[in-house]
C-alpha cells in the first residue's frame, strides 16, 4: 500500500511538471529582506511598466490601469502577484529573478506604503 501510494505521488509529480501550465510556482524567500514602495517597487514599476513600457503609465486603461501611485499599485497587488508570477507581464519584455523578488516580497510581506 505504501508503495503504491508513493507510486501515484511521483505519477501526479510528474504530469503537473509536464503540464504546459503557464502558472509557474514561484518561490520565494523574503525573510531577510525587506522591500519598500518608494526605494525598491516604484523604480521598478516606472522601469518595466509605466514610462518605458508605455503600459500602465497616465491615462492608461490596460489591465488595473494606472500603477503610478502606491494605492493604485496597492489596489492591484493580487493582479500584479499573478501576472508576475505566471509571466504573462511585462508584456513586451522580462523581469529578472531579483526583481521578481521584489515585487512578491513587497506584496507578500503585506504591501506596505513605505
Amino acid at each position: 500500500m505504501r508503495r503504491h501510494s508513493f507510486s501515484l505521488a511521483m505519477l501526479l509529480i510528474a504530469l503537473t511538471a509536464c503540464s504546459k501550465n503557464s502558472n509557474t510556482i514561484i518561490t520565494t524567500d523574503c525573510s531577510d529582506t525587506s522591500k519598500s514602495f518608494a526605494t525598491d517597487l516604484s523604480p521598478l514599476l516606472q522601469t518595466s511598466c509605466n514610462a518605458n513600457a508605455g503600459c500602465h503609465g497616465s491615462g492608461s486603461s490596460r489591465g488595473p490601469g494606472e500603477l503610478i501611485t502606491y494605492n493604485q499599485v496597492f489596489n492591484a497587488r493580487t493582479l500584479i502577484r499573478s501576472a508576475v508570477t505566471n509571466g504573462s507581464m511585462p508584456q513586451n519584455s522580462t523581469l529578472t529573478t531579483a526583481q521578481k523578488n521584489t515585487i512578491l516580497c513587497w506584496i507578500d510581506n503585506g504591501a506596505s506604503n513605505n
